[in-house]
This record gives C-alpha cells, sequence and structure tokens, in this order.
C-alpha cells in the first residue's frame, strides 16, 4: 500500500483534472452551444463531488481502519472550496459582470442563487481556517464545532442545485441521497445491552 506522502501529489494532480479538461474543452471551443452555462454547471458540479468526497473520509477510514486517511479531507475540502469559487466568479463576472446592484436582486428574489450563496458563505470559514494554525488558535474543540458548517454547506449546494433544475433533478437527488448517507454514518450507533 502507498503511503500518504506518496499517494498526495498524485490526488492533487486528480483533483486539478476537472479544471484541466475545463481549459482544453475551451481551448478547443467545444464547451457546446452555451458556453458560460456549461461551465456554470461543471464548477457547480465538481464543488459538490468535492464536498461529498470530503465527508466520504470519515466513514471510509472507519470502515477500513486507515486512520490516515484522515490526511486527505483537508485538500478534498480546499477543492470543494475551490471550485465552489471557480462557480461563483463564472456567476459575478461572465454573468452579471459585477454588477453589485443586479446580484443583491438576484440572491433576494431567486431562491437557489439564494442557497448557493448561503452554501459558499458557510465554506468560506472552513476553507480560511483550514490550517494547524488556526486549530491552535481556535481550540479545537471549537475549530471542531466551526467546521461542522461543511453539512450546512453541502445541504445548501444539493438545494441550491435541485431548485436550479427544471424537470431533470436525477442528478441533485443523486447527490442528496449520498450526502444524506453520509450524515447519518456519523450518528453514533449505541449497542443495545440486553435486559437483566
Amino acid at each position: 500500500m502507498l503511503s500518504v506522502r506518496r499517494l498526495k501529489p498524485a490526488i492533487f494532480l486528480l483533483c486539478l483534472a476537472p479544471l484541466g479538461a475545463l481549459l482544453w474543452r475551451g481551448f478547443h471551443q467545444d464547451l457546446g452551444a452555451n458556453p458560460l452555462e456549461y461551465i456554470t454547471h461543471s464548477t457547480g458540479d465538481w464543488t459538490l463531488r468535492f464536498l461529498l468526497l470530503s465527508l466520504a473520509v470519515t466513514p471510509l477510514r472507519r470502515i477500513t481502519g486507515r486512520p490516515e486517511l484522515i490526511r486527505f479531507r483537508r485538500m478534498l475540502g480546499l477543492f470543494a472550496f475551490f471550485y465552489a469559487s471557480l462557480h461563483l466568479v463564472t456567476y459575478l463576472w461572465f454573468d452579471k459582470f459585477f454588477d453589485v446592484a443586479d446580484i443583491v436582486k438576484d440572491v433576494a428574489r431567486r431562491p437557489f442563487i439564494t442557497a448557493g450563496m448561503a452554501a459558499f458563505l458557510a465554506l468560506a470559514p472552513l476553507a480560511a481556517t483550514s490550517t494547524a494554525g488556526w486549530i491552535r488558535r481556535l481550540g479545537g474543540r471549537n475549530w471542531q464545532r466551526l467546521h461542522r458548517l461543511v453539512y450546512l454547506a453541502a445541504a445548501a449546494g444539493v438545494v441550491h442545485y435541485y431548485w436550479l433544475v427544471k424537470s431533470d433533478i436525477r442528478r441533485p437527488v443523486l447527490y442528496g441521497a449520498i450526502a444524506a448517507l453520509l450524515l447519518l454514518a456519523r450518528v453514533p450507533v449505541r449497542r443495545l445491552r440486553p435486559a437483566g
């Protein structure tokens, strides 16, 4: 079995692969009839995928008995924030041209945009406090409490996607089901003691 140190660079490159594929398609003018929509949906999909992957680390390390898997969680979470940032910048820049009044109006009147903004705002402090230095400053328990915002981010991200799609809800429902399973996997199961 490869060590975490050797696997990390390979996984880092794999995490960049969606961006590489997007740039390749853009360079070859292969982003479909609506490139803005393609980029927006692609970066949004990868945000949710990386969020779910980061949530999967804890149950996976319990199942496999490999506690060192925890070392990948921060990287996966930061990539979720990275793709969320690309998703947001695509909306702010190419869709709204940084028109603050129009953005505020859009957030207020379109529930799926509101949910998306909530997801991003939940992720931002997690990315900002992801270092060992911040764990020391906040204290382990407070840091853990803050990082439970990842559950809100995942839920808001799924709702954002579900409210966005008009007819084919299969993908957001699938993401929602996976998120629900990963959250349920965190519920402690108490062993029933026989009476008497």
